[in-house]
Formats: structure tokens, C-alpha cells, sequence
């Protein structure tokens, strides 16, 4: 584990979750609790992460949060948790609570139009089968190409999403494999703004993510709490902490059991 934020201290931090009234553990998905996948259908979490996160709900001490990109629908079979968590999909644009109520914000028609564009395009482009359709959002995937075929598709992809992204007034978004236009409701910094504020002032509290679309996420947790990058390699980021998966990972996850089950340390 790497601090990066010379202002934050890990113990400290630590000292405080373990005194704390109210705690919240904010995860991203792909690439955070999970290695990607040429074929999303089939990232599975790290072994083990799902156990620790169980152990953790079942304390009842921890608001245990997903924020994703994903489409909640497409998660949920790859979750092997034994009591139902909170979700927040689509960056932010849906949520699902853990008594099974369901939201999706609004979206403007001309926006969703524009998605629908762009995916009239890939699909002309003969790519349908690296296209990933979600409500309000498309996104392009070139995971497992080869790299040059890889950054042909995305010098063809890029100029023209920019262009349709100012057109139709969508968020453009690059992620570690692909890009992803979408309605610009909310986003995973929404997401943990809401989260947040629905919570104590003095909330102890940590987001966890690895890719540029949690970057967002990271702004919104300063001084509310921490923010880690969870990635085998660094770059440029707004996190605090770096962790590289799965071991770290693992770490940092198991020093949120309560402290008779605590094993694998920081």
C-alpha cells in the first residue's frame, strides 16, 4: 500500500473507522473487486472478496455500497453475497436498495437519441459484438484486441463520440479498454455525494475504484474520507491511497471486520 496524499494518514484513518458510529465502504466493481474481462459476463470477484465483504455486512457496523458502471441487471449474477447490498448503476443513474426498491433518474429524449446514434454506428461499423447497451448509455469495448486493431477502432471512435457528444449533449467517457457516451444525469461523484449526505456528518467513510469514470468519485470524497486506487499499476489520480489487488485489496477490506475477526492486517 502507496499513500499518496501527504495529508492522510492511514492509521489515523483507521483509528477513527474503528471508533466510529457510522461507517460506509464504497466499492467500484470491474477492475476494483473484480479482474477484467474479455467477456464482462464472466468477471468474477477476486477469490475470497466476497467473503470478507459478507463477513463485514453481517456485522451490521458497515453501509456497504456498490457504484458501478454496469448496468445493475448484468451485475447482480456475478454477486455471490448473502445479504442483498446496495447498488448504484449506470454511473450513478439507478439505484438499488438493499429492500429491493428500484430508481432510475429521468433522461431527456434528444440525449437518449444521440445514444441511440451511436450505437446505429458501431453496429455499421460491424462492432455490435464489443457494443455494451445500457439504459442511457453505449459504450465500445476493444479489451483483448490486439493493439493495434485496438487503437484503430478508438482513433475512428473517438472524433466522432466527441462530436456526438456535443451534439446531443452526452458525456464522453474513456475507461481502461473502451469508451462509453451517456446521458449526463449523474454521476458515480453523485452517487457518493447522495450516499453521504444521507449519513452523519462524522461518518468514517472510503471509495474504492480503479478507473478514470471513478476519478469523479474521488473529488467528492475529499474531507468526507478516503479514496483508494485499487490498480496493479499507478497513474494520475485524485486518490489518496493506492492498493494493488488482489492481495492489498484483501487487506484493506479485512481491516473493516469487527476486531475479533480482523486477520490479515494493513
Amino acid at each position: 500500500m502507496k499513500t499518496l496524499n501527504p495529508k492522510v494518514s492511514l492509521e489515523g484513518f483507521f483509528e477513527q473507522l474503528h471508533k466510529a458510529v457510522e461507517k460506509a465502504l464504497l466499492l467500484d466493481y470491474d477492475g476494483t473487486l473484480s479482474p477484467f474481462h474479455t467477456d464482462p459476463s464472466k468477471a468474477y470477484p477476486y477469490p475470497e472478496v466476497c467473503d470478507v465483504i459478507n463477513r463485514i455486512k453481517e456485522s451490521r457496523e458497515v453501509r456497504v455500497v456498490i457504484v458501478t458502471g454496469r448496468w445493475i441487471q448484468d451485475l447482480l449474477p456475478l454477486l455471490k453475497f448473502t445479504d442483498p447490498l446496495e447498488i448504484w448503476g449506470l454511473h450513478g443513474m439507478e439505484r438499488l436498495k438493499p429492500d429491493g426498491s428500484y430508481e432510475l433518474a429521468a433522461m431527456e429524449e434528444k440525449a437518449l437519441l444521440g445514444i441511440v446514434t451511436a450505437d446505429e454506428q458501431v453496429e455499421a461499423m460491424g462492432l455490435s459484438s464489443r457494443c455494451e447497451k445500457k439504459p442511457g448509455c453505449v459504450a465500445l469495448h476493444w479489451r483483448g484486441m490486439s493493439e493495434k486493431k485496438a487503437q484503430e477502432i478508438r482513433d475512428k471512435i473517438k472524433p466522432d463520440w466527441t462530436l456526438m457528444a456535443e451534439a446531443w449533449g452526452l458525456d464522453l467517457l474513456e475507461f481502461d479498454g473502451g469508451l462509453e457516451l451517456k446521458v449526463p444525469v449523474r454521476s458515480k461523484g453523485d452517487a457518493v455525494k447522495t450516499i453521504l449526505d444521507e449519513m452523519a456528518h462524522d461518518t468514517v467513510a472510503a471509495y474504492l475504484g480503479d478507473d478514470l469514470t471513478d476519478e469523479d468519485a474521488f473529488e467528492a470524497m475529499k474531507g468526507r474520507g478516503i479514496s483508494v486506487l485499487v490498480r496493479e499499476q499507478l497513474r494520475p489520480t485524485a486518490a489518496d491511497l493506492w492498493i494493488k489487488p488482489p492481495e492489498e485489496l484483501l487487506a484493506f477490506l479485512s481491516s473493516w471486520l469487527p476486531a475479533e475477526e480482523r486477520h490479515l492486517g494493513i
